[in-house]
């Protein structure tokens, strides 16, 4: 066959070339994979001996960060340092070491710890007295290594969970923190605005202050003339006063006069018994005579009464017998007189010691003028109308009294004045005292603790409140902390704003005190958890202990993006 190809001695030609051609790549190119693979191959060896040669050893239960600890090639020394022990003593199911440390993988040593590797999930530490218990702690079993068939790994699973949960509080942290930073902008521009209200009302307050000062002084001054004009009125009242007083003393001074002359039968200035004994005025018991006791009474226990002593006293005694008998005195009512009569007299009995005397008849015929003593006096009308008259005219005369003008006109005029100042002065001073309590205020919420860039300042003057069966519990920041019943009730204070008592980080924790003290217990209290949340919200209300509370806020205001967690990734 191949010499019949040459019938065609060409075209075999450049089949042959070709084929020849084809072979020496073929045969190159298989040569120099076949270099690539035994390269490859031994760069392999090379680089699995180099990692085997230095793989770490560490025992059972040692974390990779203690691998160095527990050397194989010679004794094993307590962590302690109080013993030190051959390594094959090492998780040989017998505590050597007080501290545990050579047990790691046992449980052995009731203080040791485990370590679990938990490849493709966190690695954790577990007490040694838990190794071989029949209950899984470490997702991938090893703390479970005598009973293979109890426990799974599940360390992949739980690391999918843990990663997914971990890209949801990312998202959150994320959305969370772009909330924040409007909050903190939010936050910083009423800072601002605060500080220019200050500004503002600083300088209202000045000028309300000028405005005080100005009017106290015309108020002072206004007080003043006042006191002067009410010093002038008051000496002219009480010079009236005395006026009257005189005039109505002379009077009383002429009316006892008159009747001392009446009763001074014999003239000569003086009053015996035998003298008050004929006037039926002083037969008080209206029995026909005057006794001795009522004469005693009269005559004051004195034998005569001369001028002076009757103006001293006498007059005051005898005065409301001539009005009685005259009509123009209203007696005592019965206990009241029986009470007089008990008082001043003693020893009455069955009336034998009344007064006595003259007869109305023959008292008016011996004293036909004594009814001009009191003609200045009206008499009583029948029928008590004059009485019912007199009770109006004394009505309308009061009234009239309240209604007229306390002072004259010159004298109301300049108290007029003063009120007038008084007034203007006390509106002055309530206006600088809301504006310091403005101030106040304003510098308060200006020296309130927000956060590192203001972003809690927006919370402020917010309230977010929490259900549950029996209470609707309400929380407002940086104010305070109150519950009231569901079925309705009075509000109770849990807590006062007080300040920021986180640890690690101060804004993830607020405390509010001071609340309504508990029946026979202490004051309420309240802690607030603060965490990271896309929206503002109370998520959780609790009682740990009694009259203490614990809130659980989710704002975005604590909302900050998560450092990296350095990690060693010895289950790799």
């Amino acid at each position: 066959m191949f010499h019949g190809g040459l019938i065609s001695g060409n075209k075999i030609t450049k089949v042959n070339l070709y084929s020849t051609t084809y072979f020496l790549f073929y045969n190159r190119l298989k040569f120099l994979c076949s270099t690539m693979v035994r390269i490859y191959g031994s760069f392999l060896f090379v680089l699995v001996s180099f990692v085997r040669s230095n793989e770490i050893f560490r025992p059972r239960g040692v974390a990779i960060t203690k691998a160095v600890l527990y050397d194989a090639s010679k004794d094993f020394t307590c962590f302690n340092g109080a013993l030190t022990i051959p390594f094959k003593y090492v998780n040989d199911d017998f505590c050597d070491c007080l501290d545990g440390s050579d047990e790691p993988g046992t449980a052995a040593c009731p203080n040791g710890s485990f370590h679990c590797v938990n490849a493709g999930h966190k690695s954790m530490i577990v007490p040694s007295s838990r190794v071989n218990d029949g209950i899984c702690d470490c997702c991938d079993a090893s703390d479970e290594y005598a009973h293979p068939d109890l426990c799974g790994n599940i360390c992949d699973k739980l690391g999918e969970e843990a990663r997914v949960a971990a890209q949801r509080r990312a998202e959150i942290i994320k959305a969370g923190c772009e909330l924040r930073e409007q909050l903190s902008w939010k936050g910083k521009k009423l800072k601002e605005e605060k500080k220019e209200k200050i500004a503002v009302l600083e300088k209202d307050k000045a000028e309300a202050e000028s405005l005080k000062e100005e009017r106290e002084a015309n108020k002072k001054k206004a007080e003043t003339i006042e006191a002067a004009a009410l010093e002038i009125y008051r000496n002219a009242e009480e010079a009236k006063r005395k006026e009257k007083d005189e005039q109505n003393r002379k009077q009383m001074e002429q009316e006892a006069f008159e009747v001392f002359n009446q009763l001074d039968s014999d003239r000569d200035e003086k009053l015996q018994v035998d003298e008050l004994r004929v006037r039926q005025t002083f037969d008080q018991n209206k029995d026909g005579q005057v006794s001795d006791d009522e004469l005693k009474f009269f005559m004051g226990g004195l034998e005569e009464i001369t001028w002076a002593d009757f103006l001293e006293s006498g007059w005051q005694r005898m005065k409301p017998f001539f009005m009685l008998e005259k009509g123009i005195f209203q007696p005592p009512s019965t206990e009241q007189k029986t009470e007089s009569q008990e008082a001043h007299t003693e020893g009455h009995e069955g009336g034998e010691d009344d007064l006595g005397g003259m007869t109305h008849e023959e008292y008016d015929d011996g004293t036909a003028d004594d009814e001009d003593e009191f003609e200045s006096v009206d008499e009583p009308a029948e029928n008590g109308e004059h009485a019912d008259e007199e009770g109006d005219d004394g009505a309308a005369k009061k009234a009239e009294e309240e209604s007229a003008p306390k002072y004259d006109e010159m004298t109301q005029k300049v108290i007029d004045i003063a009120n007038a100042a008084r007034s203007e002065f006390e509106s002055a001073d309530r206006e600088v005292k809301d504006l310091e309590r403005s101030l106040r205020q304003l510098q308060e919420g200006l020296n309130k603790d927000y956060g590192h860039e203001e972003e809690f300042a927006p919370l402020d003057g917010e309230c977010f409140e929490f259900t549950d069966r029996e209470y609707v519990y309400k929380l407002c920041p940086f104010d305070r902390v109150s519950q009231r019943p569901r079925s309705g009730g009075s509000e109770t204070t849990l807590g006062l704003w007080q300040k920021w008592v986180g640890r690690e980080n101060p804004y993830s924790a607020m405390l509010y005190d001071q609340g309504q003290t508990c029946w026979n217990g202490p004051q309420r209290s309240t802690h607030v958890q603060v965490s990271c949340g896309v929206e503002n919200v109370v998520l959780s209300v609790s009682e740990p202990n009694r009259c203490e509370y614990l809130f659980h806020l989710a704002t975005p205001s604590a909302c900050w993006p998560e450092l990296p967690q350095q990690h060693p990734h010895d289950e790799l």
